[in-house]
């Protein structure tokens, strides 16, 4: 494996540059554990520095030259020192030493490890310290015994003192990025930094055991671990010099932890001696941590536990955790997770018989979105004799883990008769949501209402059509989909779990027909009773994630986007690997950073969904529709030709309520691959389409994206009773009037002052859009409006190519027909001296390096100002800078 780039710590690098070219050039000194990345930081801080104003010496102090005088300083000091010095000579002429070597530069002194110093280059460096023209910087390992002169280089005030913590979790995902060579999903991110705890050596070995594996695996671009591992020696040893040699006893009390943790610190001390607990946390093997009204106890560090448990033969592996079982059960079960703790420690010890535990222990799992957990539990409770609620829950599970077949098979060997009301209708569920769902068969809908005829109870019958309205929602079946869900509404009897499932697909469609206020008052009731349904029906949240995401991105609520992928159910779904919840949260997202202009995060995380969700094909279609949208964006025609016949080929006859993303998506790519009209008939077609089915909350979108096409003056709808037809800037207009929220004025407006050609419209549009953080819109239409400008008062262009140049540099590389219809073409020859004249190059030194003459120089120019409108050299940088593309970004 390659040498790993340096990511991250931007900030303590500037710290640490700083406390050598700063005004005072005191020192600085990072403290840290082992691996934690302080010898990478002072060895990239060090190669920062200019050697014709600093004389650097690096010194790696080591317990080989700890035993030696001088021995840290071998490095730096002549071989042969003077005979007959005291002490205190040496140490002056050592300094005299280094003092001739600098010539007059600032002396730089860099120690790593600088506890391993021996007495008299401790001395040495103190002393250096002390004197003029002198910086001393250098890492030091906790917990290790200090030389008195180091120590007191900060006590002294002679050198600050920083404790350098672990990296944060963007830092880690980054370094993963760069040694791997591409994006790591947010998951395997997320569990590699947890393992490592932010410890760049730690996460280095980790990667070293899982790239040996089958389990490090690479889907469209994005690399994927399952969080299984061999460990690598190298991390052995690592960690087995962390733990060090341990007591019966304290060993004890760091297996108990490594398989019950977090583990309160009362039942600890049940059943372990207290005296050994205070062992291992002075050793610093174990952490007590106050949380809330509990003290809890964690190992210090996650890598013991992996250590400890791999280590720990079977036998005393399944004695341990059935007495942490045992233990539990004693004390009674207090906490919310404790029936879920026992229940797996059963399991794992082999002494689980009890299946009503196992039963309810795979409910809650499941509810927290934990889906390989929840599946071993559901499925040891059905072996336990669990019986039809087992095979229910195990069959419901396995559908959400990309396993329907596994799943049929479950849930067919036990179907109840349609005399058990409240079991048929589960069954009855259950069983249509993975035939439709997992097995894509559409026919499901069907026999889901013709079999619900036999049900009498109302509850029963409410549960079964709740069903049969989303399905038929997801197949645009819209009109039966809202009356079976409003009467769902209307029966008293309906339990809470159907009311909110009908309440969501009245929502969703609420949200594409432009009635956000009312779609979002709905989503707010669902959320509000999520307590109340969670249990009986935990991927309703899935139900209320598509109507919460529908809404959001056609209202353009980007920070709510923001709110919602931060959310409890982001983290659990993350944690539980529940694929569904990750992969349509993942496509959000990417919305919300395509929209910003942030092309770069838009493409690898709808890549993440795409690679997420390639079991599966309920979102499959969309992520792929996004991940076309992100590339076309970037101008990157292929890629995005590629995703959208990825899209066509995963999509879900099944997910045909999806078609607007989609085909909003084919409009994108038809024009990234030059063909605008092309994608103008898919547009106008897909507007006329989205206004037979009443979907006006998506119809304002497509409509927006035909104004970006310099379309707002194009027929759209039928033929008026006149004989003539709305323009599309008409029919936004008309629609704003009809869609709730902000943004389809905006719209409006943006789509009139297009037709109207007017900049001075366009410029306080594009302000609006930037000020909801819509840069991609914003910058459009600031490129229309400098576009306008060059071409009527080229005199009053300057500010419009300021904003669009500062819109720009909001964004990634985005390249979009509305952002080159507007940019003058440079040809490569006026690029390359537009650029240098824009640094401050004369025209005779632009000559002298590109071979031309100074007249040829000034002729490229002249064309380059008639074709930026600008006057002269003065306009010209912010000129260039609002080029959009590389071009613009190659300058300043």
């Amino acid at each position: 494996m390659s040498r790993w780039s340096f990511v991250g710590r931007t900030d303590e690098l500037n710290r640490l540059l700083s406390a050598v070219t700063g005004a005072e050039g005191r020192g600085l000194f990072f403290s840290g554990s082992a691996g934690i990345g302080k010898s990478r930081l002072l060895r990239e801080g060090v190669a920062a520095l200019p050697t014709d104003r600093y004389a650097i010496w690096s010194i790696a102090a080591s317990a080989t030259t700890a035993a030696l005088p001088f021995g840290g300083l071998v490095q730096v000091l002549p071989a042969e020192q003077p005979q007959g010095l005291s002490p205190a000579g040496i140490l002056r002429w050592a300094l005299d030493v280094l003092q001739q070597q600098a010539a007059g530069r600032r002396i730089v002194l860099a120690i790593d490890d600088a506890h391993l110093l021996d007495p008299p280059s401790a001395a040495l460096v103190h002393l250096v310290a002390r004197a003029d023209n002198t910086t001393v910087i250098g890492t030091l390992r906790d917990g290790e015994q200090i030389p008195l002169p180091i120590r007191a280089l900060w006590t002294d005030d002679l050198v600050e003192k920083a404790e350098l913590s672990p990296m944060a979790p963007a830092e880690t995902a980054g370094l993963l990025a760069a040694i791997l060579g591409g994006p790591v999903d947010a998951g395997s991110a997320d569990r590699l930094g947890r393992l490592s705890a932010g410890n760049p050596l730690l996460l280095r070995e980790l990667v070293h055991a899982a790239s040996g594996s089958a389990e490090l695996t690479r889907t469209y671009g994005i690399w994927k671990w399952t969080g299984r591992f061999e460990l690598a020696p190298n991390l052995t040893d690592l960690i087995d010099t962390r733990i060090g040699q341990l007591t019966p006893g304290v060993r004890a009390v760091v297996e108990l932890v490594a398989f019950g943790e977090p583990l309160g610190l009362h039942l600890l001390n049940q059943a372990v001696d207290p005296d050994d607990v205070e062992v291992a946390e002075e050793r610093g093997l174990i952490s007590v941590i106050r949380h809330d009204r509990r003290t809890n106890v964690r190992l210090a560090h996650p890598l013991y536990g992996e250590i400890m448990r791999r280590r720990c033969p079977v036998s005393r592996t399944r004695r341990l955790q059935a007495h942490l079982a045992e233990l539990l059960e004693r004390v009674g079960k207090r906490r919310r997770d404790d029936l879920l703790r026992v229940a797996v420690w059963r399991l794992d010890s082999g002494t689980a018989q009890d299946a009503a535990l196992l039963l309810d222990a795979a409910g809650q799992a499941f509810s927290r979105y934990d889906v390989p957990l929840a599946t071993r539990l559901a499925r040891a409770a059905l072996d336990a004799g669990g019986g039809f609620d087992a095979a229910e829950l195990l069959a419901t599970i396995l559908m959400f883990a990309d396993r329907p077949e596994e799943a049929i098979e479950v849930i067919d060997a036990l179907s109840p008769d349609a005399t058990d009301g409240p079991r048929f209708s589960r069954w009855l569920t259950v069983r249509g949501m993975v035939t439709y769902w997992g097995l894509s068969r559409e026919s499901t809908v069907e026999e889901i209402a013709a079999r619900a005829a036999d049900l009498t109870d109302s509850a029963d019958q409410a549960r079964v059509r709740a069903f049969e309205a989303i399905m038929r929602l997801h197949r645009l079946d819209t009109t039966t989909a809202l009356r079976l869900s409003q009467g769902v509404l209307d029966r008293p009897a309906a339990s809470v779990a159907a009311r909110e499932l009908a309440r969501s697909t009245i929502a969703y469609l609420q949200a594409a027909q432009g009635q956000l206020r009312r779609s979002g008052t709905a989503i707010a009731q669902v959320h509000s009773e999520a307590a109340r349904w969670r249990a009986d029906m935990p991927y309703l949240q899935l139900a209320l994630e598509l109507a919460r995401g529908t809404r959001l991105t056609l209202a353009g609520d980007l920070a709510g986007i923001d709110a919602i992928a931060a959310d409890e159910f982001a983290d659990l779904a993350g944690a539980g690997d529940f694929r569904l919840g990750t992969g349509y949260l993942a496509i959000l997202q990417a919305y919300a950073a395509r929209l910003r202009g942030q092309s770069d995060a838009a493409l690898r995380t709808s890549l993440g969904a795409c690679a997420v969700l390639a079991t599966s094909r309920v979102y499959a279609g969309l992520a792929q529709a996004e991940r076309a949208q992100a590339a076309a964006l970037r101008g990157d025609a292929v890629q995005a030709a590629e995703a959208m016949a990825e899209a066509d080929n995963t999509q879900a006859p099944g997910m045909a309520v999806l078609y607007p993303w989609l085909e909003q998506a084919r409009g994108a790519v038809l024009a990234a691959a030059g063909d605008l009209p092309g994608a103008v008939k898919q547009l106008v077609d897909l507007a006329d389409r989205l206004r037979a089915d009443g979907f006006a909350g998506h119809e304002v979108h497509v409509l927006h994206d035909l104004v970006r096409l310099d379309q707002a003056g194009t027929p759209v709808g039928p033929t008026c009773s006149d004989g003539s037809r709305r323009t599309v800037a008409q029919r936004l207009t008309e629609l704003s009037e009809r869609v709730d929220g902000d943004l389809p004025p905006l719209l409006a407006r943006h789509a009139r002052a297009a037709a109207a050609d007017s900049p001075a419209d366009l410029l306080a549009v594009a302000g609006d859009f930037a000020a909801r953080e819509l840069n991609v819109y914003a910058a459009e239409a600031t490129a229309t409006a400098l576009h306008r400008l060059r071409r009527d008062r080229p005199a009053a262009a300057g500010e419009a190519r300021e904003r669009l140049a500062a819109l720009l540099n909001r964004c990634d590389l985005i390249r979009t027909p509305a952002l080159r219809a507007g940019a003058p073409a440079l040809t490569d020859r006026e690029w390359e001296v537009a650029r240098l004249a824009a640094q401050g190059v004369t025209s005779k030194a632009i000559a002298e390096k590109l071979f031309l003459s100074a007249r040829t120089v000034e002729n490229h120019l002249q064309r380059v100002y008639a074709k930026l409108g600008v006057a002269g050299r003065a306009e010209l940088r912010a000129a260039l800078r609002a080029i959009p593309g590389h071009e613009g970004g190659a300058v300043g």
